[in-house]
């Protein structure tokens, strides 16, 4: 399967644009506050505060997201938004077999969603976990992830039985020579 936020993203230069156009038209009507009279309290920088907070929200929400879990790989990328048509910036990039995922946890808060990936490895005890954002990925795309990263965890699991059973078997069977089914015993077949 494979998702993307592209058309979902297209909105935020534009709220970058709006949340800077606020942020300058208040301080040039506080920078005129302070030529008149009246005297400045906190109320008057309270709309720049929020709008600050706003675009460190958006900033760290404003992301691209690409899914990919066709073939034998999984790609999982973010990207930043603002200047993605002419550089990568605040790229975070997984590109790995679908046998090294060992679980993941999907995040869904109102604000903000996220999916944590976890990658065993061979060198390493444990396992290398990845954050995507995934805030501006629609209802049906986030459920389609879901789902096909629950199948490949569970093709996981059904190969991990597989192979310890084959294990297993392998163990119980040592030093019995293979390719020889054992005969019920002395029995002479007449035709």
């Amino acid at each position: 399967m494979k998702c993307s936020n592209k058309n979902e993203v297209k909105i935020v230069p534009s709220i970058y644009i709006v949340l800077v156009a606020i942020f300058v038209t208040n301080i040039f009507v506080n920078i005129e506050l302070m030529s008149s009279d009246e005297p400045i309290s906190f109320s008057h920088y309270l709309p720049n505060i929020v709008v600050i907070l706003l675009g460190i929200y958006v900033h760290k929400i404003g992301v691209s997201f690409d899914f990919d879990s066709d073939g034998e790989t999984l790609n999982l990328k973010n990207n930043g938004v603002f200047f993605s048509k002419f550089m990568e910036y605040r790229v975070k990039k997984a590109e790995f077999p679908k046998r090294k995922l060992a679980k993941f946890r999907f995040r869904d808060y109102f604000f903000y969603s996220a999916v944590s990936i976890y990658i065993s490895s061979r060198r390493r005890r444990g396992y290398k976990k990845y954050t995507f954002n995934t805030t501006f990925l629609n209802a049906k795309k986030k459920r389609g992830m879901v789902a096909s990263l629950q199948k490949i965890v569970e093709n996981q699991d059904h190969q991990g039985k597989r192979t310890s059973d084959e294990a297993e078997n392998n163990f119980r069977n040592r030093g019995k020579p293979r390719g020889i089914k054992p005969t019920g015993g002395n029995k002479k077949t007449t035709a």
